[in-house]
Parts: C-alpha cells; sequence; structure tokens
C-alpha cells in the first residue's frame, strides 16, 4: 500500500481523535464544579496546546511594538479573542498608553466574497456568526477594560462591515492615526490585498504586519495579496517554531 496513502489516513483518524478530544473537554467545562470566581481564574484547565501557542505566539509579535506609536488593527475579528489579548499585552506592558487603541475590523456575517485566488475551501458567508454578536463582543471588551489601566477611557473600537471599504472610511474620519500593528486574519485574497494598500501609509518604520495564514495551501489568498503587494526579498519574515501559519514581519 501505498505510504503517501497511508499518512494521509493517519492524518485523518488523528484530526478525528483531536475532535472528539475537544468535544470531551468542553463537555468537562460544562461541567466544572467550581464557583464562577473559581471558574474564570482556572480556565487555564481546559486550553489545548494549541491555544496557549497561538496566545504566545501573539505574546512575541506584541512585544516588538513597545516603543512604536500607533494603534493595533486586526482585520478578521472573527469571536474576538485576539482584540482581548492586545488590550491585555497592553495593560501589561504599557498600562498608560491610552493612544494604543485596538480597533477590529469584520464583516461579522462571513466571506462577503471570494476570488479564484483564495481556493477551493473559501465559500461566500463562511465564518459567520451569530447575528448582533458585536454588541456581546464590545460589552465583554468593555468588561476587560474596566480590570486594566485607566478603564474610564474607552481604548477599543469595533468596526462592522468589508474592511475594503470600512477602513477607507476609518482613516478618513481618524486623520490622527498612525497604525504600529495590522493583524490579517480574513482568508481572502481580495480585501487583503486592499486593506495593506490603504494602510501601509500610515505604519512608521518598526511596524508590524501579521498574517494568520500565511503559506496556507488551503487558503492561498492572504500569501497571494502579499506577494502582490510588498516585496518579499524587502522584508524578513518571522514564524514561530510552536506554530504552523501565523507569521509576522516588521517594516523597515
Amino acid at each position: 500500500m501505498d505510504n503517501g496513502y497511508l499518512n494521509v489516513k493517519n492524518d485523518i483518524l488523528k484530526a478525528k481523535g483531536e475532535k472528539e478530544i475537544k468535544a470531551s473537554l468542553v463537555s468537562k467545562l460544562r461541567e466544572f464544579p467550581m464557583k464562577d470566581g473559581d471558574f474564570a481564574d482556572n480556565i487555564g484547565l481546559f486550553m489545548t496546546r494549541q491555544l496557549l501557542s497561538r496566545i504566545i505566539f501573539m505574546h512575541e509579535m506584541y512585544k516588538n511594538i513597545l516603543t512604536v506609536p500607533g494603534v493595533v488593527m486586526e482585520f478578521g475579528v472573527y469571536c474576538g479573542q485576539n482584540l482581548n489579548l492586545f488590550s491585555s499585552f497592553r495593560g501589561m506592558y504599557e498600562p498608560a498608553n491610552h493612544t494604543r487603541k485596538i480597533i477590529g475590523f469584520d464583516t461579522y456575517s462571513g466571506f462577503p466574497s471570494v476570488k479564484k485566488e483564495d481556493g477551493e475551501l473559501a465559500v461566500k458567508g463562511n465564518f459567520k456568526i451569530a447575528d448582533n454578536y458585536e454588541q456581546m463582543l464590545d460589552e465583554v471588551l468593555d468588561m476587560q477594560e474596566q480590570l486594566s489601566p485607566l478603564p474610564h477611557i474607552k481604548k477599543h473600537e469595533l468596526v462592522k462591515g468589508d474592511a475594503s471599504v470600512t477602513i477607507k472610511e476609518y482613516l478618513k474620519n481618524h486623520p490622527e492615526t498612525l497604525i504600529s500593528m495590522a493583524y490579517f486574519d480574513m482568508d481572502l485574497y481580495e480585501p487583503t490585498k486592499n486593506v495593506l494598500k490603504e494602510i501601509l501609509p500610515y505604519m512608521p518604520k518598526g511596524a508590524v504586519i501579521g498574517f494568520d495564514e500565511l503559506n496556507a495551501f488551503n487558503y492561498p489568498g492572504e500569501t497571494v495579496a502579499l506577494k502582490e503587494v510588498l516585496k518579499l526579498r524587502d522584508a524578513r519574515l518571522v514564524r514561530a517554531p510552536y506554530t504552523t501559519y501565523p507569521s509576522y514581519m516588521i517594516l523597515d
């Protein structure tokens, strides 16, 4: 029997096993017998290695902008976990820097459209989240800010809509904007390319651009957009050894 076939079959079985284990962890999470306060303080018990690896990557990426002025933008928010991580890192490392606003851009209705550059898995409407989810996310981020320095100043913003359009409107309405870090998790070619072209003039030397699906076979659009907008030979891309796709570059 072909070894390639065996490897693929083993990968499928492994993935199936991982899904079952994650489902079991969710069940145990729902059965957690502690008080609410204990639950919030012990959520790490149910954190997977993969999620912890992702958090460490975000932390390492964020540390590069501590001396760079500007806001942090994420394009493709989904549930909003990264926004809270960035907000927490700001509170840890820059407690007085209320100008380090965290801004999230998302349609909250899934992929608005797809192109041939996005690959076969990209389908219009993918990653749609619950109706009006952005309202709950805003409330959660507000609560998190109350546990951080300068809680009386709102330091996050959610921008709903197609980022190709809303980024232009945001920059027009906020001429003071500098961007210290932009993280791309839209998975798609066209919006990634459009947004990259719009934000680069607002990013000083030392600013960071992160990508969630770089060099990803299943979602090639993000990589295609990067290669068309930026010269790869002039960019030093950094990938953490404990993650697969997420990477970032520091502008020189």
